[in-house]
């Protein structure tokens, strides 16, 4: 237990690092940086951060323990694997950058009562922000993280409670660890212009990060789902626009509620078209289409889909298997992919050993691929497996790949000089 909660401690400082968690990571050192070296203010907010983070990772935890209990095959990410989620989180980030941009202001009222009650309002921003930043982290797989989640996961409730309330901590403990610290206060410019400069240029990662949030979702429900998309990314683009107009007038006293009105009208479109059943973003790929689509990666040894039945039959056939278990919205995997796994050492390496090279697409959910890796006591994305030619159990290989480790893998397995 005490190795699975400095695993997941060391894993969520990693995710710091991860550029899924970047853009909102960004906004907390905006807050820091708004406060002028109120050092205070800065601890307030570092615990409103510390605490949205810690609250949201075991809101998180807690559905995926409820829906593994209740018997269904989910693994970490498991939000990720439904298209209208992954549509939701794109329009948030879209919104964000559209309000860092200036096109409108986000909780006027709310700061107003936060100035008059000793300016306490921005908490709230504070621990949404480290709320969001647990959302838009479990793309994102680290080393330390996969072995922490998965001994979570076959623990009690509680246990599993208390390893993931560990990631929450470190996701969040640099940034705390920071509004704490006098000598960052004294360093900290004063509020100036500048601040209008730097909030503006921070809607560049966000809109970024919706950016990929669309690619992802057009590898989930194909064309058709990316058109409806892009139709409620306008329609949310000209709401915010009229939105913003409408707190202009109303802070000049003239009569805005037609346009409030208008506000209203187009965020309940959009809520129409992603909610609508049969719609674009509720039919996602089947995974026998997901997996066809991975088959076609531009690879001399192209992969297979992946099957327990495909890997018994490669197996009784006394082959090497090699298995890619990734998702397109895994971040790590795609790295993975990009440095080793589409190199012409690796592709050499398949062919001299005779590897069969399965994929299992996660993209969309696929109860097999999640039952598959339960029974590996693992959770996470991404998870590489060898599987010896002559039989015993598969090697599992970290989740951060290089050339060497997948070569020495591969030839173990076969027994051949790669």
């Amino acid at each position: 237990m005490l190795v699975a909660l400095i695993s997941a401690f060391l894993g969520g400082l990693i995710l710091n690092l991860m550029p899924c968690v970047f853009p909102i990571i960004s906004l907390k050192a905006f807050g820091l940086a708004r406060q002028g070296g109120d050092l205070k203010r800065m601890r307030q907010e570092g615990v409103a951060f510390f605490a949205g983070t810690l609250l949201a990772m075991l809101a998180l935890a807690a559905a995926l323990i409820a829906l593994r209990a209740s018997g269904q095959a989910v693994g970490w990410g498991f939000q990720l694997q439904s298209p209208l989620v992954v549509a939701l989180l794109a329009l948030v980030l879209l919104g964000s950058a559209l309000n860092l941009a200036g096109m409108f202001e986000f909780g006027l009222s709310v700061q107003r009562l936060g100035q008059a009650a000793d300016g306490k309002g921005g908490l709230l921003g504070a621990g949404l922000t480290g709320a969001l930043a647990v959302v838009v982290a479990t793309p994102c797989a680290g080393p330390f993280m996969a072995g922490a989640i998965g001994f979570a996961l076959v623990q009690p409730p509680l246990a599993a409670l208390e390893v993931f309330a560990a990631l929450g901590a470190g996701v969040a403990a640099p940034f705390t660890l920071l509004s704490f610290s006098p000598a960052l206060a004294r360093r900290l410019p004063r509020p100036g212009a500048w601040m209008t400069t730097l909030k503006q240029a921070l809607a560049f990662p966000m809109l970024a990060a919706a950016a990929w949030l669309l690619w992802v979702l057009a590898q989930q429900t194909g064309s058709t789902g990316l058109a409806v998309m892009l139709g409620c990314a306008l329609l949310l683009a000209s709401t915010c626009w009229i939105y913003g107009i409408a707190q202009r007038r109303s802070m000049t006293g003239r009569p805005a509620e037609r346009l409030y009105g208008l506000t209203l009208l187009g965020l309940a479109s959009i809520a129409a078209l992603c909610a609508s059943p049969g719609g674009a973003l509720r039919k996602p790929h089947t995974p026998a289409q997901a997996q066809a689509q991975a088959s076609s990666r531009p690879l001399e040894s192209k992969p297979v889909p992946w099957s327990p039945e495909a890997v018994a039959r490669e197996r009784a056939a006394r082959h090497p298997v090699f298995v890619d278990f990734s998702a397109e919205w895994c971040l790590t995997c795609k790295v993975n992919e990009k440095a080793v796994l589409s190199t012409s050492a690796f592709k050499a390496a398949i062919a001299r050993t005779g590897t069969t090279y399965m994929v299992a697409d996660s993209t969309n959910y696929d109860p097999r691929i999640e039952q598959a890796m339960m029974a590996l006591g693992r959770s996470g994305l991404p998870l590489y497996l060898v599987y010896p030619a002559k039989g015993g159990d598969p090697v599992v290989l970290p989740q951060v790949l290089d050339t060497a480790t997948v070569l020495t893998a591969m030839e173990a397995a076969s027994g051949k000089k790669v």
